[in-house]
């Protein structure tokens, strides 16, 4: 079976402690953590507290298995504005997000922050493309020699106008041309915006070697089986490619709240898993 992860944020107001607690006893593995729910500003945590909170998930036997929402806080920041020193703070921010996730014991990093990425009033595509580009390679860089991966994740339109396909992302793969650096796919993201279907796209580019991750949602942006995408297609076809990686579950409407969607989640999957031949 698919080693499963639950994004933290799904269970907040929880402490952290208590999230752990009670996606172990949901049965997840581990949780792809957002940092701005751990701090006010996640650049004030130290090396010792990121090392505390790997500690904390281990001692409920799970494990923090990657880092997400990278931009959320401090309040502000933007990879492609002009105002070079705004840019200069975000891709330090974005180093230090790799160090924390490497402190937690994390493997991936997932690089979404629409806001902080789209293009800004008066700058050109091109423009944007290329401050984009020179950050996410000094973050990719930081990731390299941390033994860390960082994903930029392809979001719907309706998020952002950077980066909406897997095909746009995978070009940028292969522009900063480091193993570190990947994308990922976002089943919610995916439907809203892909031309193919999901488990197609992921039979199209899984054997690239690109995909650094995969998120698992509905298009409604509900949890898995909570809306309209079969996820039998899309393990198979994961399972077909030899994916090895973690499944996160991302869910942002929680119906009928948090707890109750991560637990459907993880009941959905394991159920349309035992259902696949030789599961």
């Amino acid at each position: 079976m698919f080693p499963l992860a639950l994004c933290n944020e799904i269970l907040r107001p929880l402490p952290f402690a208590e999230q752990c607690r009670a996606a172990a006893a949901l049965g997840y593995m581990g949780l792809e953590v957002a940092p701005f729910t751990l701090a006010e500003d996640p650049m004030r945590i130290t090396d010792e507290e990121a090392r505390g909170f790997a500690h904390v998930a281990a001692g409920h036997g799970i494990s923090i298995t990657g880092l997400h929402w990278l931009l959320v806080a401090p309040s502000g920041l933007s990879m492609v504005s002009a105002d070079a020193a705004l840019r200069r703070r975000t891709a330090e921010v974005m180093c230090r997000m790799v160090e924390l996730c490497a402190l937690m014991g994390g493997k991936y990093l997932v690089h979404g922050s629409p806001k902080q990425r789209s293009v800004p009033p008066g700058e050109s595509r091109e423009a944007t493309l290329a401050r984009a580009r020179e950050c996410l390679a000094g973050a990719a860089q930081r990731a390299q020699e941390c033994g860390v991966t960082y994903c930029i994740e392809p979001l719907a339109r309706n998020e952002t106008d950077v980066l909406n396909t897997v095909a746009e992302a995978a070009a940028l793969v292969d522009e900063i041309a480091l193993p570190s650096f990947k994308t990922m796919i976002d089943c919610s993201a995916a439907g809203q915006t892909e031309a193919l279907p999901v488990h197609e796209l992921v039979a199209r580019w899984l054997p690239t070697g690109k995909i650094g991750h995969v998120q698992v949602n509905d298009p409604n942006r509900r949890a898995p089986g909570q809306g309209m995408l079969e996820f039998a297609p899309v393990l198979a076809a994961l399972k077909a490619g030899g994916y090895r990686g973690v499944l996160a579950v991302e869910s942002f409407d929680y119906v009928p709240d948090g707890m109750a969607s991560a637990a459907y989640a993880i009941a959905y999957l394991r159920g349309v898993e035992q259902a696949m031949p030789h599961a």
